[in-house]
């Protein structure tokens, strides 16, 4: 077998809310141990910048291409990120040294079905800057993770489930599971035994809400979900919302952050509901879209397991468990992290990546076979 490398995952997720540096020692097949974790919160600036690169991304069909404020994004970014190593680095130095660490970069243009996905991040810059943090010869690092499986035909999205099957093989709760990340856009990893799991995007999570909040009130969430929770869901726009084609597509399927923008836009009739029922309304497309993957599954799950920034909202949770009717548990009260599970998938990706086995697979992402991916920044050569 081979021996668990110490492994340090970066992740900038679609809720623009910061970086998360996660560290875990793994084989890329099982988790040896998890070790510390960290947020690094993004300025006002810095979260008003990636939006613009967002709106500057939407027309892009050269992956490559840095127009308008998207240089200056990759720029902040890969700042960010280094700052956040830093800071992990100056808190936690025994584990200066770390083999590998995962970038998974910012996503500003998610388009699988015309074969381009495109995160920002500049991973030699990145390796330029860990090199200057821990002894000689320093890690390797691994970037552009998704690429590969877009260029192949696959989604690219998600690639979190092949961390998520390791974790559950160290639980014992009865079968069939559902692991429900909730970022900017919420996905799903069905897991039942031995067989490969099955995962899908299922829709708009924290993304509509937190633009509506930030356009209604200058707060960019709904924290604790307190305004959905004092509001009325209009059960008539929720309707009109859930005839979007996506919904009765079969897994596997991903979605940009904008996707569902102009939809709510023309359908939920947002401007003539207060601040409180449009945050009901759109917490319960969040839960009525998981709901809506459920009949493409083969068997219903018994139980779901909630990650991400959006398990933190109760009253996402509490709709959850009234509109699907399992039992509703966070990352946490499993043992897992709600908050760094996916940092540390990303630092699980690298080490897979290291070793060459399957970031993704035929049931998660669509892809013809199962496939490696990312581009690998070596280590300085020994003096």
């Amino acid at each position: 077998m081979p021996r668990p490398l110490k492994a340090i995952g970066l992740m900038s997720g679609t809720s623009l809310d910061g970086v998360d540096v996660a560290l875990i020692e793994t084989d890329g097949e099982s988790v040896a141990a998890f070790g510390p974790a960290l947020t690094f919160a993004y300025g006002e600036d810095d979260r008003a910048l990636f939006v613009a690169a967002l709106e500057a991304a939407r027309t892009l069909t050269d992956r490559d291409a840095r127009p308008g404020a998207l240089a200056a994004a990759e720029g902040r970014l890969t700042e960010r990120h280094a700052q956040a190593l830093a800071a992990f680095f100056e808190q936690h130095p025994v584990h200066r040294d770390v083999s590998v660490i995962g970038f998974h970069g910012q996503t500003v243009l998610h388009r699988p079905e015309i074969r381009l996905t495109i995160q920002i991040g500049d991973g030699p810059g990145l390796a330029r800057a860990v090199r200057a943090m821990v002894p000689p010869p320093g890690p390797n690092l691994v970037y552009d993770l998704r690429a590969a499986d877009v260029a192949a035909g696959g989604q690219g999205a998600p690639l979190v489930p092949v961390y998520h099957r390791a974790l559950a093989h160290g639980l014992s709760l009865a079968g069939p599971l559902l692991v429900l990340n909730l970022g900017g856009v919420a996905n799903i990893t069905y897991i039942d035994g031995e067989a490969d799991p099955i995962a899908c995007d299922t829709g708009p999570a924290n993304a509509l809400i937190d633009d509506f909040m930030q356009a209604r009130t200058g707060i960019p969430l709904d924290r604790d979900g307190a305004a959905a929770a004092a509001g009325r869901v209009d059960e008539a726009a929720l309707a009109r919302l859930l005839t979007h084609p996506f919904f009765a597509r079969r897994p596997p399927k991903s979605l940009d952050r904008n996707d569902f923008r102009e939809w709510v836009t023309e359908h939920a009739g947002l401007d003539g509901m207060s601040v409180a029922d449009g945050a009901a309304t759109l917490t319960a497309l969040t839960a009525a879209c998981v709901g809506a993957v459920l009949p493409h599954l083969p068997k219903p799950p018994r139980t779901l397991i909630a990650a991400g920034g959006g398990a933190h909202n109760p009253t996402l949770l509490r709709f959850l468990r009234a509109r699907l009717g399992v039992e509703v548990m966070t990352a946490d009260a499993v043992g897992w992290s709600t908050d760094a599970l996916e940092a540390q998938a990303f630092g699980f990706l690298a080490v897979r990546a290291l070793r060459g086995l399957p970031l993704s697979f035929p049931t998660t992402t669509g892809v013809p076979r199962p496939i490696t991916g990312g581009v690998i920044e070596l280590p300085l050569p020994a003096a």
